[in-house]
This record gives C-alpha cells, sequence and structure tokens, in this order.
C-alpha cells in the first residue's frame, strides 16, 4: 500500500468500516503533530476548510473536527498525497464554495452565518447524491449538469477525507469510540470498565 493507494481509497467513497489495519495506520501517519505549520492551504483556505469541517462534525460532548484538527490532515493530503492536478482541483472548488457563498449571501463561507453554512452544505450534499444516482444508473442521458458534478465531486471527496481523517484520529478513536489504538497490554477475562467499548 502506497500515499496514493490510500488516497484512492479516500476520493472513491470508501466507508470507515472497511479500514484494513494497513490503511488505519497510514491515514494515522498524515495526522500532524502539535506544532503542525500549513504547506497548501494560505490562512483563508484553511479558515474555509475549517468552518466546512466545523459543520459537518460539529463538537459535542467530544471534540469535533475542528478540534481533532482535521483542516492540518487535509493539508498533510494535500502536500504530501496529491497530485498537482488534484491539490488544484481542490483549491479551485474550496474558491468555488466561497463564489457561491457570495452570491447566495453577501459573503465568504466562513464569514456566513451557521444556518447559512449549512444551507450552502445540504447543497453541495444533494448535488453528490443526483451524481451517485445518475452514475449508479449508468444512464448517459441523465447526466447532471456540470456544475452539479463540479459540487458533488468535491463534496464527496471533502467529506470523505473529512469523516477518514477524523475517526482516525486519536481524539476521535479514544474519545468518541472509546477505543485504544495501541492496547497497553492483554488482560483476558476481566471486566470492561463502563464507557469502554468492547
Amino acid at each position: 500500500m502506497n500515499r496514493r493507494d490510500a488516497l484512492r481509497v479516500l476520493t472513491a467513497g470508501a466507508v470507515l468500516p472497511a479500514l484494513t489495519p494497513e490503511l488505519f495506520a497510514f491515514y494515522q501517519q498524515a495526522h500532524p503533530g502539535g506544532s503542525y505549520s500549513l504547506r497548501t492551504l494560505n490562512p483563508h483556505q484553511n479558515d474555509t476548510v475549517v468552518a466546512m469541517i466545523d459543520q459537518i462534525i460539529p463538537a459535542t460532548d467530544t471534540p469535533g473536527a475542528k478540534g481533532a484538527r482535521v483542516n492540518e490532515f487535509i493539508d498533510v493530503i494535500l502536500a504530501e498525497w496529491a497530485t498537482e492536478e488534484e491539490r488544484q482541483n481542490f483549491l479551485n472548488s474550496l474558491a468555488a464554495v466561497d463564489k457561491e457563498s457570495n452570491e447566495l449571501f453577501g459573503k465568504d463561507f466562513a464569514a456566513a452565518s451557521s444556518s447559512q453554512q449549512v444551507t450552502l452544505l445540504r447543497s453541495m450534499d444533494d448535488a453528490a447524491s443526483v451524481l451517485r444516482a445518475a452514475r449508479q444508473r449508468h444512464a448517459p442521458n441523465t447526466v447532471p449538469e456540470p456544475d452539479t458534478q463540479l459540487k458533488g465531486d468535491f463534496f464527496t471527496v471533502f467529506k470523505n477525507i473529512t469523516l477518514h481523517g477524523y475517526y482516525t484520529s486519536e481524539v476521535a478513536f479514544s474519545r468518541e469510540l472509546n477505543l485504544e489504538i495501541i492496547p497497553g497490554a492483554f488482560h483476558g477475562c476481566t471486566v470492561i470498565p463502563a464507557g469502554r467499548k468492547a
């Protein structure tokens, strides 16, 4: 397994339960350390990414995608795993999110209200659903509009990277899923502590 193969899994829409230990390890490698400096996203792009991931997985009684620093995971994926074309497509799509937000609400996505952000993300999710349905039917006459394709493809990739970045982070793995990344030792036939999943 190499980074290109792991990135293809992310962009193909694979779901988390299909993660093998090898893939899980690959995605964990993409999580940066504590003093990470962005290498691909500029501050404005990062603000947009943070606002989007925060709407996709908000904080509850456990940290959300923002608290798990998924924006930095995305930056690592773009800097180290993506080709120049993939990186540019991603950044162009981020700019398109801002453009649409400005057309609809008169402000960039990160500056929009929470309800405006959710409205825009839902429209992107709807475009992704239309695109998925058309591709499943393999009906050439029902190919969605180019705008629907661009929005749908980008949102599918963005959501998948967000979910994988979150659920392979130490925060989500240990605090939300209540799992241990590396068990300390095997203690057979012991009582499972309350709150810990088997």
